[in-house]
């Protein structure tokens, strides 16, 4: 049978974003759902970028700026970096579409982890790209398999640092040593999602990188997370000019509304109040560590802004007795990550509800 659709959309399971609190509440008549399940800020944006937000929405009859003016003047000031070395995508994602859509040829080769973001296969497979994946090795990345997988077909290489969903990383040194390895007709693509969470110690610091002649490396960043402007989708990503003027080419050329880049200007700006973020989610990841730990549960510590850990029954069981309660997580066996449940850290007061269900579905406590 003849197909309308690209023949590799029958192989392809779309992602599955993770159940949205009114779609819960509706379904379990409950008053009080939390959601604990797709990494996001607990925190709204801060009273300067709401404000700019509100200010900017009278132009929004308007077309916004194609090539993001003031935002990108913003951020290569902030950055120190020449405003041709950077471009701008709907969320970090697009840039991971623009690059492949904008490198991939028939026949090329495309590298990942396994388990890590599943938009890299996805998006390399309808590409038409071939997508090998290397095991993870206690769930942080081997470098040395994937750079035995580097052939003559191989086109880009994905290192999510840190990991989405294991929330490990790849330090300085080791990451380091893995461009040596890469041929110069290969792209090396770090999304650097969580870097707002991971800055600091051997964590790598890679901008200096993206201009370098020698090396084709495309950094890729958010606003959705550490910024909390996860439902405007703006992120973007730096790289030689010449590697950002291609993907500049294959980008739908409003990809990125008037309110985002108004709002991603204020948040720079308004950078103490990020900061203040990541220093509460980086005292709380404590207290989970510590639940964990008295609880007897494995998990494993994080970079990010998430925690992945070990269910302490079932996870597709705890899952749904977790939903039960109000308390949305996220059932990790799409990523191969069998009887694992990925929590993010929310409010104090999620934080403690969170708490008090698990002990109270596992534990036998709070009956």
């Amino acid at each position: 049978m003849a197909f309308l659709w690209k023949e590799i959309l029958n192989k392809i399971k779309p992602y599955e974003p993770g159940k949205p609190i009114e779609e819960v509440q509706r379904e379990l008549g409950l008053s009080y759902v939390i959601k604990l399940a797709s990494n996001e800020n607990p925190f709204p944006p801060s009273k300067k970028v709401m404000r700019a937000i509100a200010d900017g929405s009278s132009d929004i009859n308007r077309y916004p700026d194609g090539n993001c003016f003031y935002l990108r003047k913003t951020l290569s000031d902030k950055l120190s970096l020449d405003e041709r070395n950077i471009v701008f995508g709907n969320g970090s994602d697009e840039l991971i579409v623009l690059a492949l859509r904008a490198f991939i040829k028939p026949g090329d080769e495309v590298i990942t982890a396994d388990p890590t973001f599943l938009i890299y296969s996805i998006a390399a497979a309808i590409e038409g790209a071939k997508v090998k994946t290397v095991p993870m090795k206690n769930l942080r990345y081997d470098l040395d398999a994937m750079a035995k997988k580097i052939n003559k077909r191989t086109k880009i290489i994905f290192i999510a640092n840190p990991d989405n969903p294991t929330g490990s990383y790849v330090s300085n040194k080791e990451l380091k040593k893995f461009v040596k390895t890469i041929p110069k007709n290969v792209i090396l693509f770090i999304d650097e999602a969580y870097y707002e969470f991971a800055s600091g110690d051997d964590y790598p610091e890679t901008l200096s990188w993206a201009g370098r002649k020698d090396k084709n490396i495309i950094i890729t960043r958010t606003f959705s997370k550490a910024y909390a402007l996860a439902g405007l989708r703006i992120g973007y990503g730096i790289s030689r000019a010449d590697i950002i003027e291609a993907m500049n080419k294959v980008r739908e050329p409003f990809n990125i509304n008037s309110l985002a880049q108004i709002a991603a200007i204020a948040a720079i700006e308004d950078i103490s109040y990020m900061e203040k973020i990541v220093s509460f989610i980086r005292s709380e990841k404590e207290r989970f560590y510590e639940f964990f730990s008295k609880s007897k549960i494995e998990y494993y510590p994080s970079l990010t802004n998430f925690i992945l850990f070990r269910a302490k029954k079932n996870s597709k069981e705890e899952f749904m007795d977790l939903l039960r309660e109000g308390v949305i997580v996220r059932e990790m066996s799409g990523w191969h990550l069998n009887n694992f449940l990925r929590v993010n850290v929310g409010t104090k007061k999620e934080n403690n509800r969170f708490f008090e269900v698990y002990q109270k579905i596992t534990l036998g406590e709070g009956k």
